[in-house]
């Protein structure tokens, strides 16, 4: 006999005894004697048991040989691994490539929507484009004032992206900076040609106390590529100097770099197009 609860107060009253019926044990008989039956991947059943029909998915990439479809996002360093995915996957009518600056990205959507059919939009190819250890250094310190012996190591180290002055002058330049940390600097005078002139004084011990100068440019102009597997730009590089109680720091101030990297990262755009052969819309693909 099988025991129900009673529907019009399930909560207090005593559970309502049914009556097993010849039927019932007729059903639950030809179910548990039922041959099994192989069940086939890539479809659903409804399969009938002693506790009521029980659903089983057999629809998942675990029950087939290959995936349903492709998904995933695959990353690469530069525009010939994109080109080669893209030529391997992308179906020309569906697959859409996105540009954002913002992120550095160029981001191709392999399954997007069609003209008529949506797409499942899951299967990326994103190209990061990194930008190079010149650009990062010399953008770190734009507009930074530093000291005497901090300025000479930079010009020292990154005179290959120098294209004027002339390297020597300015390696003469960085060195007399770094000889002159203990002179005491007293002024400071802007020359016609656009030239700065610094007027300091060494200790009495090492030259009497006289009076010396130091000319620097008025601005030195650098050629580099920001990004890797970019053409490389033109900037220009304004000096800055304060003097403090005697204390030299300088800098310099960079002309438009935002201008100068949008440009480096719209030759890259360039390049995935061409190889792409695909118009690139400029965004961030939903």
């Amino acid at each position: 006999m099988t025991m129900r609860t009673n529907p019009l107060n399930p909560t207090t009253s005593p559970p309502v005894q049914v009556p097993r019926t010849e039927a019932d044990a007729i059903i639950e008989t030809a179910i548990l004697s039922a041959e099994p039956a192989e069940l086939e991947p890539g479809k659903v059943y409804a399969v009938a048991t002693t506790a009521g029909v029980e659903k089983i998915d057999l629809t998942g990439n675990e029950y087939r040989d290959t995936p349903k479809r492709k998904t995933g996002t695959v990353q690469v360093r530069d525009v010939d691994s994109f080109g080669l995915y893209w030529d391997k996957h992308a179906d020309l009518d569906v697959a859409e490539i996105y540009a954002d600056i913002d992120r550095d990205q160029i981001t191709a959507v392999i399954d997007a929507h069609g003209t008529n059919e949506p797409g499942w939009r899951q299967h990326r190819l994103v190209y990061t484009v990194r930008r190079t250890d010149a650009w990062n250094t010399w953008l770190a310190a734009d507009g930074r004032l530093m000291g005497q012996t901090e300025f000479a190591e930079l010009l020292e180290a990154r005179l290959p992206d120098i294209a004027a002055p002339d390297g020597a002058d300015l390696l003469e330049l960085a060195q007399t900076f770094e000889a002159t940390t203990n002179a005491a600097f007293k002024s400071g005078s802007l020359l016609a040609n656009g030239e700065r002139q610094l007027v300091y004084t060494e200790s009495i011990e090492a030259s009497g106390g006289r009076g010396k100068q130091i000319t620097i440019p008025k601005q030195i102009v650098i050629v580099l590529s920001p990004y890797e597997g970019s053409a490389p730009v033109t900037l220009t590089a304004r000096f800055r100097y304060r003097i403090t109680d005697g204390h030299l720091r300088l800098g310099y101030v960079l002309d438009r770099p935002a201008e100068a990297l949008a440009a480096a990262f719209e030759d890259i755009v360039a390049k995935v197009e061409e190889r792409t052969e695909h118009t690139i819309m400029r965004g961030v693909p939903a």
